[in-house]
């Protein structure tokens, strides 16, 4: 008998491929890929998992992650349930699960005249993982709505972390290894042709700078060193267009790393390396990556 027996399908299933799972498209399977029904079965998970030292992943909508392409061991958890992404307004606040597709979120408080979120609007993830890494841009940050967050440990116990218990910095925050299971924002009612207004302005901008959202991306590959633009530290060091095997830098945008469809993820990992090494031979800058390896 194994870790998950008594789970059913489609909560638990083995040597499941995640490649399609993610927005490079890229990578092998999951030893085990369980998507918890409920907050008891996410807590029976994890329990187990730190009891016998087995490695967990949370992968969210693969919008930030580079998996492997001999895949990975242990077991990777999405919430995608009902359970993790009911989505409920009362009296300005928003509560919402941890696994909601944060697209979806922001359009779904700008129809209903919600301000509060919009500033990411273009922004892919989940709910969980934009609080986890503070996720956002030029025009403002997930953590400025933040109410509270319910996050689960390691060994399935729940704990509450209020505003003011919360530690937000460039793309990062202080939840550590707990998983979030759902969150609180403040929103305030406003007029709502302004918030759609407002709403498109961001998301036209985000598609007329990047290159065609989704596809065999993921986004900004770096993170921005203190003052500077990795992108545009890329873009002097003559790397737009720079390949390796089936991977490259995008010649719309410097900071997004492309690949081939049927690529390799190893290319994409050599690809990161070299131009890290290339940005710090030129400038002294060491860019560290903001997507996720695993």
């Amino acid at each position: 008998m194994n870790l998950f027996d008594d789970l059913p399908e489609p909560a638990c299933r083995r040597n499941v491929p995640l490649a399609p799972l993610t927005w490079f498209k890229l990578g092998g399977p999951a030893e085990y890929l369980v998507e918890p029904q409920s907050e008891q079965q996410l807590a029976t998970v994890l329990r187990r998992c730190h009891e016998t030292g087995t490695l967990v992943h949370i992968l969210g909508l693969g919008a930030n992650v580079l998996v492997p392409d001999e895949g990975v061991s242990g077991v990777v958890v999405r919430l995608n349930s009902p359970a993790f992404t009911e989505v409920t307004f009362e009296e300005g606040t928003l509560n919402v699960g941890g696994g909601m597709d944060m697209t979806k979120l922001v359009r779904t408080c700008v129809r209903q005249g919600m301000a509060g979120l919009e500033q990411l609007a273009g922004i892919p993830g989940t709910v969980g993982g934009g609080i986890c890494m503070n996720c956002g841009g030029r025009y403002g940050e997930i953590a400025t709505a933040i109410l509270r967050v319910r996050v689960m440990r390691p060994d399935g116990k729940i704990e509450e972390r209020r505003q003011e218990e919360l530690s937000f910095d460039y793309r990062r925050c202080n939840l550590d290894d707990g998983f979030v299971v759902s969150a609180a924002f403040q929103l305030h009612e406003t007029d709502p042709e302004q918030l759609r207004e407002r709403f498109h302005e961001i998301w036209t901008y985000k598609q007329n700078s990047q290159p065609a959202m989704g596809g065999q991306s993921v986004g900004c590959i770096f993170r921005n060193p203190n003052g500077q633009s990795a992108g545009q530290l890329i873009d002097l060091a003559g790397l737009k267009g720079f390949r390796v095997g089936s991977a490259y830098i995008s010649e719309r945008h410097a900071n997004f790393a492309m690949s081939d469809k049927g690529g390799r993820s190893a290319d994409v990992l050599n690809l990161i390396h070299t131009v890290a090494d290339r940005v710090i031979e030129r400038f002294g800058v060491r860019l560290e990556p903001e997507v996720k390896i695993w």
